[in-house]
């Protein structure tokens, strides 16, 4: 049986299995960590051309993340090393920085979640590089429409299943692939919390949808079959037949009557090209 908790935002917060219902002082809270989360994104628009290495632009979002009063959540977590991930292409996600240098045709996935003030600001975004393939972008822009369908189904009173059912129904109409060892998932003052938000489920199951639950929604969708497997790294997750995949991610709260986006463009660059 699923549990709830109503959660002061001063009091310690622990993984418990249980889903949190925030106040207005952790929508405040998520506001300001989703709007750095999403400017850090916007500013690496520049760099996201043919012959920047993936170690740049964790450069550069490490250096926005600092600026703004923030330290990136990944730096640390579980060993990882690095102020973002980059997946390019075939990566599914979790693709470590380093020095790869981008070409023309890739598209990129960039994923960052600045801690500001005890809050975790998760969202990631489809970059084009250079001149991208019809099919690439089509995939990109399937995955975006995919999220948005998926965060207009986050309403009081849904189920989680309904989220997830609404994105792989969309995603199958293009005969793509819609990942599944991967998922959603709470946030807050956690980083991962309850509960897992998968994107390919069955409508009308899954816990109750309340005002107050924080989570993040990011399909990952493959231009083939759904299937990944993990590089010896131990963080890199590619697709298993080598087709493209492409991934985005908001981190939004439940409201009384639907649902708040906490990490939105503000210039407006919700999807590419970014013009």
């Amino acid at each position: 049986m699923t549990e709830y908790q109503v959660i002061d935002s001063r009091e310690t917060v622990i993984r418990d299995g249980t889903i949190k219902l925030h106040g207005p002082d952790g929508f405040e809270g998520m506001r300001r960590a989703g709007q750095l989360a999403a400017s850090i994104l916007d500013a690496i628009v520049p760099l996201m051309r043919p012959g920047v290495t993936t170690a740049e632009i964790d450069d550069k979002v490490r250096e926005l993340t600092l600026a703004g009063g923030a330290v990136p959540a990944t730096l640390g977590y579980r060993g990882y090393t690095h102020s973002c991930c980059i997946s390019i292409n075939h990566v599914v996600c979790h693709g470590i920085p380093g020095d790869k240098a981008l070409k023309d045709g890739d598209i990129v996935n960039v994923d960052v979640t600045p801690l500001l003030d005890g809050w975790h600001g998760d969202t990631s975004r489809m970059y084009l590089i250079g001149d991208v393939p019809l099919k690439a972008r089509r995939l990109v822009d399937v995955t975006y429409e995919c999220l948005m369908i998926g965060i207009e189904k986050a309403q009081p009173g849904a189920r989680l299943g309904d989220i997830g059912a609404a994105i792989e129904e969309h995603a199958r109409q293009f005969r793509y692939g819609v990942v599944r060892e991967f998922c959603g998932h709470g946030v807050g003052r956690l980083f991962h919390d309850a509960p897992e938000v998968v994107h390919a489920a069955k409508a009308g199951t899954g816990p109750e949808l309340r005002p107050g639950m924080f989570f993040t929604i990011e399909p990952m969708i493959n231009l083939g079959r759904p299937w990944v497997k993990l590089l010896k790294d131990g963080w890199t997750a590619v697709t298993r037949d080598k087709s493209l995949s492409a991934q985005f991610e908001h981190s939004i709260g439940i409201t009384e009557d639907g649902n708040e986006i906490f990490t939105l463009s503000q210039k407006g660059l919700h999807k590419p090209p970014y013009e």
